[in-house]
């Protein structure tokens, strides 16, 4: 008699002595966990946290001081004409470490983890750095000299030739600018037109010089391709061989 073959719908059972592997029981995620994550991603990127911490620092003692003392501060620390013309040195550093609003920090971290942190990882903290550095003195320069010619003609009132121009914005807009090179293609020319509209569109409109400078950043960190890896690794191009040349 030939064996019986189980029919359609029918469940067959399992060999005795086999049973499924029990699941894995869910791990929760304890205090430990976020401080060792918080602990990796810290150093990953120490230039960004470093700074991070300085905003930090200089927004709580704006936060503290009057309005009187927290205007005459922001005032010396600006990159305004006057300002670049006795001090630039200084001035061209130390509005990099302020911010005009201290209650806006918490945004400014977002964007910072979001921005420089990604880039610091990628591109090296040094490369990184010079490229905020590069849009921030640039962009900064650009701008002023744009106020100064406005002044000039009488397009701008004089007083904005003490204004407060302080902040991080430069910085994050050169930087925005230069991870257009981590953005693979096609998604790559999606990213740069995004970005030249956002930092575009209101210099062609009725813009400020702050727009001016955004853009500006933007830009110079468009032109930094030369620091990061696929520059890097990509070899000298072939040489081409001439032909041999005959003499008569």
């Amino acid at each position: 008699m030939a064996p019986r073959t189980p029919e359609v719908g029918e469940t067959s059972l399992s060999p005795p002595g086999r049973a499924f592997p029990p699941a894995p029981p869910r791990r929760r995620i304890t205090a430990g966990d976020v401080r060792r994550s918080v602990a990796d991603w810290v150093p990953s990127a120490p230039g960004t946290h470093i700074w991070l911490a300085i905003l930090a620092v200089t927004s709580c003692i704006a936060a503290g001081l009057s309005p009187g003392l927290r205007s005459y501060l922001l005032h010396s620390v600006s990159t305004n004409l006057v300002e670049l013309r006795h001090h630039p040195i200084r001035v061209l550093i130390a509005s990099a470490l302020w911010i005009e609003t201290p209650s806006g920090f918490a945004f400014y971290a977002v964007l910072f983890e979001l921005v420089h942190a990604t880039a610091e990882r990628w591109l090296g903290t040094a490369r990184w750095l010079l490229v905020a550095a590069m849009a921030h003195v640039g962009a900064t320069l650009v701008s002023q000299r744009a106020v100064r010619f406005a002044i000039r003609d009488d397009r701008l009132p004089r007083s904005l030739a003490h204004t407060v121009d302080i902040g991080v914005s430069y910085g994050l807009a050169g930087v925005v600018g230069v991870l257009a090179y981590r953005v693979p293609r096609p998604w790559r020319w999606a990213y740069l037109a995004a970005v030249l509209a956002f930092f575009g569109y209101p210099v062609a409109g009725d813009g400020t010089f702050t727009d001016l400078g955004h853009l500006t950043a933007a830009l110079i960190g468009l032109c930094c391709y030369a620091v990061t890896p696929a520059a890097r690794t990509a070899g000298p191009a072939p040489s081409r061989s001439r032909p041999p040349r005959w003499s008569r």
